[in-house]
């Protein structure tokens, strides 16, 4: 038997980890690269009133402070890779910690309204940087009879991210008099909230100091011994360790590296590949989910409700944002990804219809009319529920397994920057857009929902149980 033969069956017939709660400790720690993503996407949910009255700015101006962070969250994402590969996962995590630890102070004592912009830039950088560096440790330290149930800790730590921080907010309202400029601890009750990032910070920074530097990585710089060691912690003493770590080896010569190059082709500039990638992640923004945790608060006290009880709404939402993403884990390999896809496609138009029917009513002393208010709460709940059960999770199935072997890296990349780019444009257009009529702001995203349904039959192709090498 050769080599490569014998690396082939050490990885297929690989043994299950004799300590599979220390291989969970080390996922966990890694994704709460994903928890800061989640938290600081939804964190600023709590200072967006406060920070337009503090610098008395107007909506435009208010939706590029609160949108400058996906800049930084681009920039990040793009060059955690080379960093990675230079320095080191732990490394790229530490560097993400450290960065975060200090944006968030940054953003919690600003001197005006500039550097407040640029910590976000600074928080959006070290967030797309965990965002990339997360689940490309978890792939290639989880055991391969465990790596799609480790690598979804991800997703997870993304949405309960979302959820602790709408819960942390609501109790540093409820702290401050149910005022976001009311005084805690010196500070206006927005700042504590924004400051607060520091914990779950340097928690992530803690723990990338108790975890192992990923076996990919050591090999690559001429650290068997190390590697070897490792690869006995995660999956086993049982396992054939040099034909392993020969398996490695020869998986990385034989990779093809690909480029930009690799994907241009076709009518229209890239392969038609490519462009449903595009299409599928510009999709997933365009249905307006981000609204729903960067301002639903002020979207709820926009049409008068409580200040506290908008920001106790926003948690409830974020609890359904769970839920629908444990459904979609249970789901996406037993039904299929195309139809969550569309099943999710026609909860949200109905979702975001039956919210766009509620907001065009003329408020009555502040208020929606009873009806229209209970309709307008239930309808992003269940907008929320249904984008999370199906579109929240099934993009990045799809974008991990769509594309073929010899483009996935670049084509993954580009379908990623096309959804930080989407991302941008849905946060920073939204309060004016609903400041001109929030009904037809609804009207759009209900458009876009209702689209992804022709498109995702015509265009999107099943990829459930299928190979990655059958891809193409």
């Amino acid at each position: 038997m050769t080599s490569t033969e014998q690396a082939s069956k050490s990885g297929a017939q690989a043994a299950h980890p004799d300590h599979l709660g220390h291989v969970i400790f080390i996922a966990a720690a890694a994704a709460m690269g994903g928890f800061l993503f989640g938290y600081d996407s939804s964190v600023i949910n709590g200072a967006v009133e406060a920070i337009r009255g503090r610098y008395d700015i107007g909506s435009a101006a208010l939706a590029q402070v609160i949108a400058v962070a996906l800049i930084g969250c681009a920039i990040g994402a793009a060059t955690a890779g080379r960093i990675a590969d230079r320095i080191g996962r732990i490394r790229c995590m530490q560097i993400s910690a450290v960065l975060f630890t200090i944006s968030a102070v940054g953003s919690a004592l600003p001197f005006a309204l500039y550097d407040l912009a640029f910590w976000r830039i600074v928080g959006g950088f070290a967030i797309g940087m965990a965002s990339v560096i997360g689940p490309a440790y978890i792939a290639e330290v989880a055991p391969p009879a465990y790596r799609g149930r480790l690598g979804s800790f991800q997703q997870a730590a993304i949405v309960i991210g979302i959820a602790i921080s709408q819960l942390v907010n609501w109790g540093l309202l409820n702290a401050a008099g149910g005022d976001q400029r009311g005084k805690l601890m010196g500070l206006e009750a927005w700042q504590v909230m924004l400051g607060v990032m520091v914990i779950p910070a340097v928690l992530y920074g803690l723990l990338s100091f108790a975890i192992p530097e990923s076996p990919r990585f050591l090999i690559s710089v001429g650290k068997h011994e190390r590697a070897r060691e490792i690869l006995e912690e995660v999956e086993g003493d049982k396992i054939d360790l040099d034909a392993r770590v020969a398996e490695i080896e020869h998986a990385m010569k034989s990779e093809h590296k690909s480029t930009f190059k690799d994907l241009l082709g076709g009518s229209f500039f890239f392969k038609p590949i490519v462009w449903v990638g595009i299409g599928l992640s510009v999709f997933q923004q365009f249905v307006g989910i981000n609204v729903a945790f960067y301002y639903s608060s002020t979207l709820w006290q926009s049409v008068g409700v409580d200040p506290t009880d908008s920001f106790f709404y926003s948690f409830t939402t974020s609890i359904i944002n769970i839920v629908g993403t444990v459904i979609a884990m249970i789901f996406v390999d037993r039904v299929g990804r195309r139809p969550l896809a569309l099943i999710g496609s026609v909860g949200m138009v109905i979702g975001l219809a039956l919210e766009a029917w509620a907001f065009s009513f003329d408020l009555v002393d502040g208020k929606l009319p009873a009806a229209q208010g209970w309709t307008a709460l239930i309808a992003a709940h269940v907008f929320v529920l249904f984008f999370a059960l199906s579109w929240g999770v099934v993009v990045w199935v799809f974008l991990g397994e769509m594309f073929p072997n010899r483009i996935r890296a670049a084509a993954l990349g580009v379908a990623a920057s096309a959804q930080w780019i989407a991302n941008w444009a849905i946060t920073a257009s939204f309060p004016s857009l609903a400041d001109w009529n929030l009904s037809a702001t609804y009207v759009i995203y209900t458009v876009f929902a209702a689209l992804s349904i022709p498109f995702v039959l015509k265009y999107v192709k099943e990829t459930k149980g299928k190979k990655l090498e059958e891809m193409g």
